[in-house]
């Protein structure tokens, strides 16, 4: 059987140039060289648009670090830069930069071309097609921008053809094809590329989606299927508005859903350079997007992660591994026995029937407090519930007020059962915990009762930092010659504190 022959979909990322264009985004140069390095050695696009000729002496500089990087390692062809109708001062700035390949906005529809340049057709084809002559001189290669082509292809479609006519006789390696103001629905995308695909077989037609209407991954595919030879994709969907098309989603949904084409990318990779580009631009990742965000692979409902365990019955193709990522199953209120277990399972820990429904419990009680709960805080839980659930609960502390005041003492007011005598007791002390065990010393003394001596006191919360749910303290006590530990868990470290002292009543 003859190997199947699959059409190349060139990835083209501007992230750099489109994205920076972000409200309140700018990437310093060494941050867009560390970018520029992870999206064509790991990411593996085909080409990065870095930047717009001409913008400041920042971005000068930007593009010149890039290049002179790109061209010690044969990577210069796949660097591009946006330039303008300008005669030869875009590509003087280039040249100047070092960079080899431009991509030049010009005109894509009437209306721009009528209101904004108040300019002929075949004026503009005449000064653009002398910009590209003059980049041609500077063995410079060029694509061409059609800058509200959607709009165009709506509204003036002879001028559209008309001009792509014109392009077609000039030394020009791609035709650009932008949704400028992301108007399009897929099914114009599809039909408007497919129309353009079939008059110009020979040229190489790139589609760059922006996402107004949140149909930028829905236009990607159509206009692949419609014969387009490249795409624009930015990392997190980044750009001005409301973003261009995302690149993790754009790769996610050609690589299952077009299965004639290939792309070079590694999506391995995605998430990686996804978490970078967050990092350096401050635009944070919403926990929802596709691919990329926090809970994409999160499972939250207990029926779904038993599904999970029971063939699979609540994947899909986006399997987490595929992008270098783990599933996991969210623990709180809505969390079942097969959701811990799942999460047991993934640190190696078992637990009988009758402890894992202890645990749930306490999981439940956590969420139904608005708390959050992660696979970090499991062993601290488990620790605790099995711990309290060996002690006799003879001493309960019933109830108490903590304060805390500007200038004044911290103090608490105590009520406590002890073997079924209740009684109350005020105090104040140099911090809240201590104005606790002073109230108890003081109840204890009346009852002819003697306390342990507290030795150590250690707090601390699990690995990551990402929760803010759970403080487990660990107190050491001395008594009768002897030193024992108690845990207390909670999400207030002074009420933790309160529950490993009770553990401890109990226990002596």
């Amino acid at each position: 059987m003859p190997n199947k022959q699959y059409r190349h979909i060139e990835i083209m990322d501007t992230t750099l140039r489109d994205g920076e264009q972000t409200s309140g985004v700018s990437f310093s140069a060494t941050e867009k060289l560390t970018i520029a390095q992870l999206l064509l050695t790991e990411v593996k696009v085909d080409r990065i648009e870095i930047a717009s000729a001409r913008v400041s002496e920042g971005e000068f500089q930007a593009v010149k670090k890039i290049t002179e990087w790109a061209t010690a390692n044969g990577f210069i062809d796949k660097i591009e830069v946006l330039t303008f109708v300008d005669g030869h001062t875009s590509i003087d700035w280039m040249k100047q930069a070092g960079a080899k390949v431009m991509n030049l906005l010009t005109k894509g529809s009437l209306n721009h071309l009528t209101h904004q340049l108040k300019k002929k057709p075949e004026q503009h084809f005449k000064e653009v097609g002398d910009v590209i002559a003059l980049a041609r001189k500077n063995n410079i290669e060029c694509n061409v921008y059609l800058e509200d082509w959607s709009n165009g292809m709506r509204n003036s479609p002879e001028y559209v053809f008309q001009y792509i006519d014109f392009l077609s006789t000039q030394p020009i390696k791609r035709i650009l094809l932008p949704d400028t103001l992301g108007v399009l629905i897929p099914s114009e995308t599809g039909q408007y590329i497919s129309s353009i695909v079939k008059k110009y077989p020979n040229i190489h037609f790139d589609f760059h989606a922006h996402n107004d209407y949140d149909l930028g991954t829905a236009n990607v595919l159509e206009a692949v299927k419609a014969g387009a030879k490249g795409l624009h994709l930015t990392v997190n969907g980044m750009g001005e508005r409301a973003g261009n098309a995302p690149l993790a989603s754009a790769i996610a949904v050609m690589n299952d859903y077009v299965k004639e084409v290939k792309t070079s990318v590694v999506e391995k990779s995605l998430y990686t350079v996804s978490k970078l580009v967050e990092t350096f631009s401050g635009f944070r990742i919403p926990d929802n997007k596709p691919v990329v965000g926090e809970n994409v692979f999160t499972q939250t409902a207990g029926i779904h992660a038993d599904g999970d365990k029971k063939n699979n019955l609540y994947f899909n193709d986006l399997m987490p591994e595929r992008f270098g990522r783990q599933r996991k199953y969210a623990l709180g209120k809505t969390s079942g026995k097969a959701n811990i277990e799942n999460n047991l399972k993934q640190l190696g820990i078992q637990l009988s029937d009758e402890d894992l429904k202890k645990i749930t419990q306490r999981i439940i009680e956590l969420g139904d407090r608005k708390e959050v709960v992660t696979q970090s805080d499991l062993p601290y839980i488990i620790s605790d519930v099995l711990d309290s659930s060996s002690i006799d609960d003879k001493v309960k502390i019933l109830n108490y007020v903590l304060t805390h005041s500007k200038d004044l003492r911290p103090s608490v007011t105590l009520r406590i059962d002890v073997h079924g005598q209740v009684f109350e007791e005020h105090a104040q002390g140099d911090g809240q915990y201590d104005a606790f065990m002073i109230a108890l010393r003081s109840i204890y003394k009346n009852k002819k009762l003697e306390l342990p001596l507290l030795t150590d006191y250690a707090v601390r919360i699990p690995p990551g930092g990402k929760s803010d749910a759970l403080c487990e303290t660990i107190i050491t006590w001395a008594y009768n010659n002897r030193e024992f530990k108690t845990r207390g868990l909670d999400s207030d470290q002074t009420v933790s504190a309160i529950k490993a002292t009770q553990k401890m009543l109990n226990m002596i």
